[in-house]
């Protein structure tokens, strides 16, 4: 059947080239519909909950993505006057960003103080003022004093200050972030040409967020083409065939434009995890047309004209390349599972991507090796590489025993170190230190303020009741005990806004510098400032609209996401110890992305498990075998298992990128147990050979196509673990190291294990 196959490619060529091409053609058209999300809210699926209550958060108090510019005068010290000229230019322009809907700096800082009987509320620097020296040591003085702008908006040094831009996003179209991270750039072009003696530094959320495409990017431009050169270099120093490479490397380019397009008519959004597929494809798409080539290259060797050489290489490669595309499939399209969609569309794409090597390499590939001159060499690189095959088949022979025990120590030694492992993620160190936006960010938390925080909710369950000294008292203690934990670096709370006008209404003594005594002191000073404050200024990023809550934020230091999600759980214990009457909902960002790692783990053990079903069904009915299917688990499962040791030792954090390692390259490992077990099963039923004998024949016939993928594919996966964005280094070089893994356990533990068990067969 397959032979019929083979000679219907050769003898329609023409035909069969030119309709692959048009299909080709129409699958790469989608890619005009292709676009790149840059909000992080696209890593959660919609009904995830810490998704759910970031979103609930944002309706009620306002949305709070932000740019933050950081000014340090090369003076160390902020307080002078060409500082201060610059911080009231500068909060005065950035109100033209666009989308902008807030800016805070010490310039618009909401002071206020009595006048007699009177409440003056007013910019904290008044750009009508003359900024002398005495001016500037009465703003000093107030600002230093200030807890609402300490570790906020000045740093207690006194050394750097922040402008922090808030803007509401409308969602009409995906270049929203790049529009305002462009403004924000150019604006500070101009200020560091006019304030040289200012370092001016933009941060926070809506950089990070244009921060993933601009990864993506940088990727695609440097790691895409190294890793095509890496892999021709490889492939045609292996096989010495340029018309091999040639053809190779049109397949892995139409594989790659395909399956991109085909994402495209499916509507999938690119993003950094995803935005990597074209890696993968490129990677994956080798393995196919290797096996076919060796194979050609093989039995033109011994005799066989071209055509007959490419009719043999699809027979006896069809079935087990057709396994091994339908496995890699199973196991990319299994991350539909996990709990981050980037992930899922990661799969989704690369899995077509797989599908479609398959098809044009046992179609186009061997036509085109039918049209190209094909020359055969026996060189000493050549003749070394099958002489190291055959004398390792030699040796696992005849000390199969002792390989059998030693790789049993190893492999159980490795999956015992897993529990090493601590699942633990940094939202910012997802960015490489090389790239600006983590040397911006590490600058800012070094600074003045840090870019993770934590909104909570705090719900009085009456309107007006934010008012109610008791509540007042209660969020003022809360407020005090998020401060003295060891992560917190400001903590913004409106009892401290109370506090100073109780103060204020009493003549600025500091005697009254508390919380008011009665609920209508309290609301009728809450009125008051609220009627005083400026257009973009007002209170409602911080109370609900009927006054029925109000939300406290706590900004933190760079920390790990099981103490981010401790922090959230000991402010939610401390509300149900000291006030279960106040209802506490913790919502942002960085408490979202350190839950997803978790999350994503447990919904990717199901993803794994389907897929290991399905796999394992496949391999027993394709190799008409239950034993040999039940067998070939253990190499198949083991690598990512022991990779996971390794790991452990090496790095010891699994972060949000290991957790899809295991049902990516379960998909992967199963390639090289496929074609070794295929080779071996031919040997002992359609030549009656002995266990021994089967064993070296699969080595012989397989085993330097398998050394040449798993470098081929670790050569890929090592350039894709040079990413700066560590989501994609860490899935490579994870991923690399199961490969070797795999390829080591299937040289040195398959074969023995298969002697063992077939030892009592003729």
């Amino acid at each position: 059947m397959i032979t019929k196959y083979a000679n219907f490619i050769l003898k329609n060529r023409f035909a069969v080239l030119v309709f692959m091409l048009l299909l080709a053609t129409v699958a790469t058209y989608g890619a005009k519909n292709l676009v790149f999300s840059s909000d992080y809210r696209i890593f959660f699926s919609e009904d995830n909950p810490q998704l759910i209550a970031f979103d609930k958060m944002q309706d009620t108090y306002n949305k709070n993505d932000n740019v933050m510019i950081m000014l340090r005068p090369k003076s160390g010290n902020v307080f002078n006057a060409q500082t201060f000229e610059a911080i009231l230019k500068l909060t005065t322009d950035s109100w033209q960003t666009p989308y902008s809907s807030r800016v805070d700096s010490l310039a618009n800082f909401q002071h206020t103080y009595s006048d007699e009987d009177d409440l003056i509320v007013g910019d904290l620097i008044d750009a009508e003022e003359t900024i002398n020296k005495n001016y500037i040591q009465k703003i000093k003085k107030i600002a230093l004093a200030e807890p609402l702008l300490i570790n906020r908006i000045i740093s207690p040094a006194g050394h750097a200050t922040g402008v922090n831009i808030t803007v509401q996003l409308p969602g009409a179209h995906n270049n929203e972030i790049a529009e305002i991270a462009t403004f924000v750039r150019e604006m500070l072009k101009k200020y560091r040409a006019e304030y040289p003696d200012i370092e001016f530094t933009d941060t926070g959320g809506v950089m990070m967020n244009n921060a993933f495409p601009e990864a993506s990017k940088s990727d695609m431009q440097t790691l895409v083409p190294i890793t095509f050169l890496i892999i021709m270099l490889g492939l045609y120093w292996f096989t010495k065939s340029l018309s091999g490479t040639l053809g190779t490397f049109l397949i892995i380019v139409l594989s790659i434009i395909t399956a991109m397009g085909t994402a495209g008519w499916l509507g999938i959004k690119l993003s950094p995890p995803s935005a990597s597929a074209p890696l993968l494809i490129l990677t994956l798409a080798v393995a196919d047309c290797v096996h076919f080539l060796m194979s050609m290259l093989q039995h033109m060797q011994q005799g066989k004209n071209k055509n007959e050489a490419i009719v043999e290489s699809i027979r006896i490669n069809f079935h087990p390349i057709f396994l091994t595309s339908l496995t890699t499939a199973i196991g990319f399209f299994s991350m539909n599972f996990s709990d981050a969609p980037p992930f899922r569309d990661l799969g989704n794409i690369t899995a077509i991507g797989v599908i479609y090597a398959f098809f044009l390499s046992l179609t186009i590939l061997p036509i085109l090796m039918s049209f190209l001159p094909v020359k055969v060499k026996h060189g000493k690189v050549q003749q070394a590489k099958y002489k190291i095959i055959d004398n390792l088949a030699t040796n696992v022979i005849k000390y199969q025993k002792r390989y059998f025990i030693a790789m049993t120590i190893v492999i159980v030694g490795l999956i015992s170190l897993v529990p090493l492992n601590q699942l633990n993620d940094k939202m910012v160190e997802y960015f490489d230190t090389s790239m600006e936006f983590r040397q911006k960010a590490d600058l800012l938390t070094d600074n003045l303020t840090g870019l993770y925080f934590i909104d909570f909710s705090l719900g009085s369950r009456e309107a007006g009741g934010i008012s109610s000294p008791k509540f007042l008292h209660t969020v003022e203690k809360f407020s005090k005990y998020l401060k003295n934990k060891k992560d917190t670096l400001h903590v913004y709370s409106f009892t401290d806004v109370e506090k100073r006008l109780n103060k204020n209404m009493h003549s600025d003594d500091e005697a009254w510098y508390k919380i008011p005594e009665k609920r209508d002191l309290a609301a009728q000073y809450l009125l008051l400032y609220e009627m005083s404050l400026p257009y973009g200024l007002d209170l409602n990023n911080q109370m609900n609209v009927d006054k029925s809550s109000l939300k406290l934020t706590a900004t933190l230091n760079s920390i790990s996401s099981q103490d981010m999600i401790k922090y959230s759980d000991d402010a939610i214990a401390w509300f149900d110890k000291n006030a279960p009457e106040i209802d506490i909902d913790p919502a942002s960002s960085a408490l979202m992305f350190s839950h997803i790692g978790m999350r994503n783990i447990k919904s990717m053990l199901s993803g794994v498990a389907v897929a290991l079903i399905m796999i394992s069904a496949l391999l027993i009915f394709a190799l008409g075998s239950f034993k040999h299917g039940m067998i070939s688990l253990i190499p198949n499962i083991a690598p990512a298992m022991m990779a996971f040791g390794v790991w452990g030792v090496l790095v010891g954090q699994i972060g949000l990128a290991a957790s899809v390692v295991t049902s990516m390259s379960l998909g992967i490992v199963v390639d090289d147990s496929i074609h070794f077990l295929s080779k071996y099963l031919r040997a002992r039923r359609e030549k009656n050979m002995p266990a021994p004998e089967a064993v070296r024949y699969a080595f012989n016939t397989v085993g330097a196509a398998l050394l040449v993928t798993t470098v081929i594919l670790v050569g890929g996966f090592s350039v894709l673990s040079q990413s700066g964005f560590s989501i994609n280094s860490d899935t490579g070089l994870l991923t690399a190291i199961t490969i070797v893994l795999a390829l080591i356990a299937d040289f040195l533990f398959l074969p023995p294990l298969l002697m063992w068990m077939d030892r009592k067969k003729a």
